[in-house]
Parts: structure tokens; sequence; C-alpha cells
């Protein structure tokens, strides 16, 4: 399947992506085609003619990547990274966390996530 003007207009204007299944193109080499690792999408070289790739990186403000929080009960503070992580009972962004060995060492760390917002907490094995 070859992508016309039309296609890439409908593909949002992305170029970087495969339009039928989302999958990162690769850069263009030495073929004169580019296909998708993913499904049977290739779109010829020269369709990339004139198109500017531009991204930026953008960082967390140095008081919001880590956080130190007094509970309020008195005394337990919590301390540690914060992350763009939705809560599950708040639904607000921001969580805590920190990680531990709870299982044997040749299996993965556990990673412990707190609520900046409501205080839940979730754990995840990795």
């Amino acid at each position: 399947m070859v992508l016309s003007e039309e296609n890439m207009s409908a593909s949002a204007g992305e170029p970087n992506f495969c339009p039928e299944c989302g999958n990162v193109l690769p850069l263009p080499g030495m073929s004169q085609t580019v296909r998708c690792p993913r499904c049977s999408f290739s779109i010829p070289v020269i369709e990339f003619s004139g198109l500017e790739v531009c991204s930026a990186v953008v960082f967390n403000p140095v008081e919001q990547s880590a956080a130190a929080l007094e509970d309020e009960e008195g005394g337990s503070e919590l301390k540690g990274p914060v992350i763009d992580r939705r809560c599950a009972r708040c639904n607000k962004e921001g969580m805590i966390y920190h990680t531990r060995q709870m299982r044997s060492a040749d299996e993965g760390q556990t990673v412990f996530f707190t609520c900046m917002h409501c205080r839940y907490q979730e754990k995840e094995d990795s």
C-alpha cells in the first residue's frame, strides 16, 4: 500500500508512525521504501521529502520532582520521587514511589506507589 497525501493528513501529520497500526516507522535507509516492521504498510521514501520532525524534552520543575509529605495523623513522612501516574482512587496525577526487593534475588522488585493527594497506596510487581 502506498500512502497518498490524503492518507498522510489522515494520520494527523505524524510521519513517524504507521497510519495503519500506529507502530513507530523506522528511519529511511538505503532502500527506496520505508516498511512498517509490524504490519504490511510501506511508503516510498520520496513521500518524506520536505517534512520536518521536531521533538522536545520537557523536564518537571525541581520542586515537583521529589516530595516529602507529612502524615496528618502525626509523624510518618512520605519521601520519594514524584511520577506522572494517575491515582486509581481520586483520579489525580502525581504519585510518590519507592522500590523494594520482596521476593528472591533472581526475581523483579516490587514498586510501591502512594498518591500525594489522598494517600492511596498501590503496588506493582516488576
